[in-house]
């Protein structure tokens, strides 16, 4: 039987780098996170991964090889894989909620 409910209150919070932290619940081949960039985020290099989310607090641009896109509350983020889809984020405010679906 799978988990209906994800209880992110409950979880730790994972700090991988400067700037960002999540809480992660994964089922099935997919991964659920709840995600927190604060304004000393930074990504050195170009990312290449694919994202799929929704912000929901906070504004972040993102620079798409060149083109700049601001992302806010209620904005859905789909970015594709690979190339083609570069990209570097850049926190506006102090914080960015973000809901990330990642496949495994």
């Amino acid at each position: 039987m799978g988990c209906y409910r994800v209880d992110f209150e409950s979880m730790e919070w994972e700090v991988p780098a400067d700037g960002v932290r999540f809480k992660a619940f994964e089922q099935g081949g997919r991964k659920l996170r709840l995600v927190e960039f604060g304004r000393d985020f930074v990504e050195e290099d170009w990312c290449r991964k694919g994202h799929v989310g929704y912000i929901l607090e906070g504004q972040m641009e993102i620079d798409f090889d060149g083109e700049v896109i601001v992302f806010g509350p209620g904005d859905g983020v789909f970015i594709g894989e690979g190339e083609g889809h570069r990209h570097k984020g850049k926190v506006l405010t102090d914080t960015v909620k973000a809901i990330l679906v990642e496949e495994e």
